[in-house]
């Protein structure tokens, strides 16, 4: 028996929680997966499972074996895309993370033009806010808005988005539209929780930097949800462009003190730092770059 495969069908055991999710995972059948741990088991002497009805869990020498098999297959995989790296074909699953809403309305269509012209790549992606770790939690790829990029991350800027104040034409009808900065004090906001100055917006304008402290009637740490409240006629939002561009275009929105400019960001392509960059990374930066060359929301 091949120790690898024994080896992998153990580890996804764990990572699957049971038998019947490792075989989905490998594609291969329940019988096959059992019959290679156990004959791993077996030739070990040890038991590195303890098996339930319910589920599955790692004996003390299972949990040393788990650490040590992984170590192992990410250095035979890493091989593996060094070599395929040199022969340049995309092959392998690409994990990649990225921020829920512009994920959901900017990347989701794309992925399916990718996948056609590299169909031995296969895509594992993960939507959420909150900074995940790359090296940690196991991803090629992550796309981050941010001013600057972490120093501790390589890559590159895919586009830039300007975030915009902005209301609809009922709320500015009902509470006034504000004429400069300060007023936003006594305004309804709507803010995004992840935003890094919290409660503070921070505008460029003709007298220079201004910094207003906001009292949110809401929060949230979804970019959709403050929007629908926007759209709603429920107060102020502070966005990026690529979410409110056809609100404004279509004047469901209109922008507020267009004078005074909020932070413009960046969009960037992020992986963590390593000797090569496998071809499936590659490959996938250089389709974002062109898809994003004249982004929908551009001013």
């Amino acid at each position: 028996m091949n120790k690898l495969l024994e080896m992998r069908s153990f580890v996804t055991v764990v990572d699957a929680g049971s038998f019947v999710g490792a075989a989905e995972a490998l594609g291969l059948s329940k019988p096959a997966v059992s019959r290679h741990v156990a004959e791993l088991e077996a030739r070990l002497g040890v038991r590195l499972l303890h098996r339930t009805t319910r589920k599955l869990s790692l004996t003390a020498e299972g949990e040393i074996f788990d650490a040590r098999c992984r170590e192992l297959l990410a250095g035979v995989d890493e091989a593996e895309a060094e070599i395929t790296a040199r022969a340049g074909e995309a092959v392998g699953v690409l994990k990649i993370n990225a921020p829920v809403t512009f994920g959901v309305r900017h990347l989701a269509p794309l992925w399916g033009g990718f996948i056609a012209r590299h169909p031995r790549v296969s895509l594992d992606v993960s939507l959420s806010d909150r900074v995940v770790d790359l090296v940690e939690e196991g991803y090629d790829l992550a796309i981050r808005i941010a001013s600057l990029p972490p120093s501790s991350l390589i890559g590159r800027q895919l586009a830039r988005t300007r975030v915009i104040l902005c209301a609809s034409p009922a709320y500015l009808r009902e509470a006034g539209t504000p004429v400069h900065p300060s007023e936003l004090a006594r305004h309804r906001v709507l803010a995004y929780s992840y935003w890094a100055l919290g409660d503070e917006w921070r505008f460029d304008g003709p007298e220079g930097e201004l910094r207003v402290h906001t009292r949110p009637c809401l929060r949230s740490n979804n970019g959709d949800t403050c929007l629908a409240g926007a759209l709603a006629g429920q107060g102020l939002i502070l966005q990026p462009s690529f979410l409110v561009h056809e609100a404004l275009r279509d004047g469901s929105l209109v922008e507020v003190l267009p004078q005074y400019r909020a932070i413009e960001l960046g969009i960037h392509a992020l992986y963590p730092t390593r000797r090569f960059v496998a071809p499936k990374v590659r490959l996938m930066i250089d389709y974002l770059v062109e898809a994003f060359r004249q982004p929908p929301w551009q001013d």
